[in-house]
């Protein structure tokens, strides 16, 4: 049997340490090494244990998430999933710290998991987070910072539809994207795993950093140009055409590659609604999700692409989606944006 991944929990909450540890415990390739209800005692038993994931509260005493986390990154990169509440503020410290090198989020218990529910989602982050690419990034320039100029992007119609589906890592490329899109960019659509009321959260910080127009979706949404929709967290996005123009369905379902929401359900609806006029892009992430939909894309005419291997956190999602076919273009994440823009130029 291979080698289990060693798991340590940081919590201020004995309640919390408790309900990780027994929800991870059923888990024949984890292993909880330990716990630690403050930063400074997981210090000590970060570097007694060498464990390969650390799941961090946000808010704890004598140190907070945030800074111990920046600290862990400057001096002994670590794979880490974000544990927080649904409080706004929270969440927002939440993609603060996605963009310090944290590459996985997950509600606090008693939030929108079950049980049984809890145990999945958290092992499969767990997995996820041990096959990540752990480096801190540069943080996103502040509200209001003058931004990079964008590639150009030439004005096109309301039918031509960009679909883009992330996971583990995504919440920053999906940033790197962005920014550099236009305002008068075709309509695009956003599948990201990320719990509910987190999405909110990332949707308005994205708005203050791009461009163009981010909000989460909601049920009806028309979708426009120069505007990017991105699904809500636990549930399923889907396109669908309402007379002359397109809008977004908001539906619950079952998970789709253990997900909702999923980036298959998202890319299959485009391919179905949009054929040709679609292009897909499929970013860092672990799993399957979005694999099959974006073949499904590629076989209705619509142009795709995945970001590569290199500068991918873990290279899961796009990997499967190579080897089935249904990618066009294999790319580093720095050349994602202006390559959407030509391929939407050689379709005007």
């Amino acid at each position: 049997m291979s080698r289990k991944i060693r798991v340590l929990i940081v919590d201020d909450s004995a309640i919390v340490r408790k309900i990780l540890s027994e929800a991870l415990s059923s888990e024949e390739d984890i292993e909880v090494v330990g716990t630690a209800p403050d930063p400074y005692v997981a210090r000590d038993k970060i570097l007694a244990l060498s464990p390969d994931v650390v799941t961090l509260d946000i808010e704890m005493p004598r140190m907070d998430g945030l800074s111990f986390l920046k600290k862990l990154m400057r001096y002994r990169p670590t794979p880490v999933i974000m544990i927080s509440s649904l409080a706004h503020s929270s969440c927002s410290v939440v993609l603060d710290a996605m963009s310090h090198g944290a590459v996985e989020v997950l509600a606090k218990p008693g939030g929108p998991y079950s049980v049984g529910e809890l145990r999945l989602v958290l092992a499969n982050k767990v997995r996820a987070a041990a096959k990540s690419r752990v480096y801190a990034p540069a943080p996103p320039p502040a509200a209001g910072a003058v931004a990079a100029k964008p590639v150009n992007c030439l004005r096109k119609s309301s039918a031509a539809v960009i679909a883009i589906g992330a996971s583990t890592g995504g919440t920053e490329a999906i940033r790197v994207v962005l920014e550099e899109m236009p305002e008068d960019s075709p309509p695009i659509l956003i599948v990201q795993h990320i719990p509910a009321v987190f999405s909110r959260a990332f949707a308005g910080r994205l708005n203050k950093l791009c461009k163009v127009r981010v909000k989460e979706a909601e049920d009806g949404d028309e979708v426009l140009p120069g505007q990017a929709l991105i699904a809500p967290g636990d549930f399923h996005m889907m396109l669908r055409r309402s007379g002359s123009c397109l809008r977004v369905d908001v539906k619950t379902g079952p998970r789709i590659c253990y997900q909702r929401p999923s980036v298959d359900v998202m890319f299959q609806s485009v391919a179905d609604v949009a054929g040709s006029g679609a292009l897909g892009v499929i970013l860092t992430g672990m799993g399957s999700d979005g694999a099959n939909g974006l073949l499904k894309m590629k076989l209705a005419g619509a142009r795709t692409i995945a970001q590569d291997e290199a500068t991918c956190v873990v290279y899961g999602m796009p990997r499967e989606a190579v080897q089935v076919g249904a990618v066009d273009h294999i790319l580093p994440l720095s050349k994602i944006a202006s390559a959407i823009c030509s391929a939407v130029e050689i379709h005007a």
